[in-house]
């Protein structure tokens, strides 16, 4: 079974807290009609800081979209592969025991991946398999698990490394006056996470099953729009209401599991905003308090979009994890309105050792030596060749 081992992860040394961002919103859109709704929708975040990779007076200059790239991909190739290093040794595994690496980011563009950068640069296989994930935004953490579960199920030996990096700051638009971007430069960080599912072994996360949902004609409800000055990110004041139509689609997953959803023992959820998690704990029907690791990613580093469901799963690990079997779900939202969920049970790499050995010997079985004759004479004469 695929155990989904403890996330690394790391976020820019620059910090720019809730009071300085509503003080240079106050500052630079003064004459904004709608500044009290945004400076409201702000402050109801539940952030109290971010981080972001450059300071505050280099990220609101806008240089044009080609530097800006130039900026995410030198970045990127500074800052991932540290991230790596750590994920693979909490994983106890080598690059070169990776099989698949599934790259996600949706704040940059790089052509070829990152992934054939760090192949060459790491000391991955040539051969290692590479899934670079652009699209999908802040559902790509939960779409990356989940892609690296269906390539475990499909090769029982393999591991995969998921890589999520996630530069928000980049995407800044200075002269975007609509109020769904002004609520995305208070809502959004920098960040990066990368965590090893191991195929066989390993503790963490053992993942049992995992499903996809797409709610209908909300398309256009969390976009980009593409332009010369790069993403613009547009924000339906409809998306805070999603939870309603997306919580039965868990409960479903659950119950084709066998599992109820309102009765598990931990939750890992993307955190895009606190209406989220509330709205979670009211059609879930379970405590608020069953989503702080979301909580407390999106308080102290914002929506480090694809990152935030490793971010979230690294603090239940440095809470000291969950009693051996605790049952749990995974869920990442985004664009779409998209939910990539999965299931599964803590475990320990003790617990996987004992669980193959116990598979070991039940699957050997002893031949009688009169079992074997009846089997020899009973059959046709074997073919020589064998």
């Amino acid at each position: 079974m695929a155990t989904l081992c403890r996330p690394a992860v790391s976020v820019p040394e620059h910090v720019i807290t809730m009071e300085e961002t509503l003080d240079l919103a106050r500052t630079i859109h003064a004459d904004h009609p709608q500044l009290p709704l945004a400076l409201r929708l702000m402050e109801n975040t539940g952030v109290r800081k971010r981080h972001i990779l450059r300071p505050i007076e280099e990220t609101l200059r806008h240089p044009g979209f080609e530097q800006r790239n130039a900026v995410y991909e030198a970045e990127a190739k500074a800052r991932v592969p540290a991230v790596i290093r750590r994920a693979l040794e909490d994983a106890e595994l080598r690059a070169s025991d990776i099989d698949v690496i599934i790259y996600v980011s949706c704040t940059g563009f790089m052509m070829p991946s990152l992934t054939a950068w760090l192949i060459n640069t790491l000391d991955f296989r040539s051969d290692t398999r590479q899934v670079p994930i652009a699209q999908l935004g802040c559902a790509a953490g939960g779409a990356a698990i989940n892609r690296a579960h269906d390539f475990c199920n499909a090769y029982p030996d393999a591991n995969a490394l998921i890589v999520a990096c996630e530069f928000c700051s980049l995407c800044y638009q200075p002269t975007d006056l609509g109020v769904g971007n002004l609520l995305s430069n208070g809502l959004f960080g920098d960040g990066i996470a990368a965590a090893v599912m191991r195929g066989k072994g390993g503790t963490g996360v053992a993942l049992e099953r995992n499903g996809s949902y797409l709610v209908p004609e909300t398309v256009d409800w969390i976009a980009y729009d593409i332009r010369a000055t790069g993403f613009h990110f547009k924000l339906d004041k409809r998306v805070p209401g999603t939870m309603e139509p997306l919580a039965p689609a868990l409960k479903q997953l659950a119950g084709q599991h066998g599992w109820d959803a309102s009765d598990l023992d931990f939750y890992i959820i993307h955190a895009g905003g606190p209406r989220i998690l509330d709205d979670l704990s009211k059609f879930l029907g379970v405590a608020p308090e069953a989503f702080r690791f979301s909580r407390a990613t999106l308080t102290e580093y914002g929506n480090i979009a694809s990152a935030v469901v490793l971010d979230a799963l690294r603090r239940l690990f440095d809470e000291g994890g969950t009693p051996d079997a605790a049952r749990g779900l995974l869920a990442g939202f985004g664009p779409g309105i998209t939910a990539e969920m999965s299931l599964g049970r803590w475990t320990t790499a003790e617990s996987s050792r004992s669980a193959a050995r116990v598979a070991s010997r039940g699957a050997t079985t002893t031949i009688t030596p009169k079992a074997f004759i009846d089997a020899y004479t009973d059959s046709e004469e074997p073919d020589r060749a064998g």
